[in-house]
């Protein structure tokens, strides 16, 4: 039986090192794909001492990837464990390697702001603050170490954590845990996407589909309106208890009012899952960004959005 090939402590560490630079090769169609797969470098010479399996393993690690740099730590620790049994000889294909750091990638993403940059940071910064208007250079210096001694520690442990955890996972290929973990992260990952959608994706048709003529006393008056201070309130009044639509004394109706009526949220989710089965399709995403500007701004130009 040949001896198993096993990940020592001193590589589990260059690739923590140099997991540090990942966002070092940014591109608009992988994000940090260029930054994973060279932190990939020492566990890849390690595990597949031959030049074709290292290529192979390289391309694998060459697809797109884009998490918050920090939290991305234990996705590296599961995929080195992934990848030493792969080299082992376990049934792990490049799909399920893949399908686990997007799975998990997505989550974790939520996770890295709120705790490093909208918490950990500012915390350790007013200190170093502080201290610095006090006259003390102790402020940057605390600052400068105290966040990277934390944030490598991070990194370093947590990687651990998830290489010992993916060991596991692999453990029980038989039984296809790790076609639930996969399918799990997905779902979880979806779920997420789902709930984004309606806050950061916005789609407004423009098109007027009635105009109707309201009532007296359904619309502000605006030729009764003084331009005095109480002419003032008593259009604020009005428009308090009127609302938008008592600005005008027609009342316009547009597509999107309609749509909002029926399902609130339905062009954006149409216009995602459209996007979702044009990258099924192997679409380049850089395609689909030009495309949704081309289309936007004809949509504008035309009246339509």
């Amino acid at each position: 039986m040949a001896e198993r090939i096993q990940l020592t402590k001193k590589d589990r560490f260059s690739v923590a090192f140099r997991h540090q630079f990942l966002q070092g090769s940014w591109n608009y169609e992988r994000m940090q794909n260029g930054g994973w797969c060279y932190s990939m470098i020492p566990a890849i010479k390690r595990l597949y001492p031959n030049k074709e399996d290292q290529i192979a393993a390289l391309k694998r690690h060459m697809a797109f990837y884009n998490t918050h740099p920090y939290v991305s730590a234990p996705v590296v620790g599961v995929t080195l464990a992934l990848e030493e049994d792969k080299a082992n000889g376990a049934s792990i294909d490049d799909e399920a390697i893949q399908g686990v750091k997007v799975g998990m990638m997505g989550p974790l993403a939520g996770v890295g702001d709120p705790a490093f940059w909208f918490t950990l940071r500012p915390i350790l910064g007013a200190m170093g603050a502080s201290l610095a208007l006090s006259g003390s250079i102790i402020g940057p210096i605390l600052f400068f170490v105290a966040w990277n001694v934390i944030r490598f520690a991070f990194i370093w442990y947590t990687q651990e954590f998830g290489y010992k955890v993916g060991t596991e996972i692999t453990k029980d290929l038989s039984g296809g845990l790790l076609g639930k973990i996969t399918s799990g992260a997905s779902i979880l990952g979806m779920f997420i996407i789902g709930g984004l959608v309606q806050r950061w994706v916005s789609i407004s048709f423009t098109p007027v589909v009635s105009s109707v003529e309201q009532s007296a006393g359904a619309y502000i008056d605006w030729s009764k309106i003084t331009g005095d201070a109480e002419g003032i309130k008593s259009a604020l009044e009005q428009y308090n208890s009127l609302g938008g639509a008592g600005l005008n004394q027609i009342k316009e109706t547009t597509l999107q009012a309609n749509l909002d009526q029926l399902i609130p949220g339905l062009a954006a989710l149409l216009l995602t899952l459209l996007c979702c089965w044009l990258l099924k399709k192997k679409v380049s995403p850089i395609v689909i960004i030009i495309a949704l500007f081309i289309v936007g701004i004809l949509a504008h130009l035309v009246g339509i959005m």
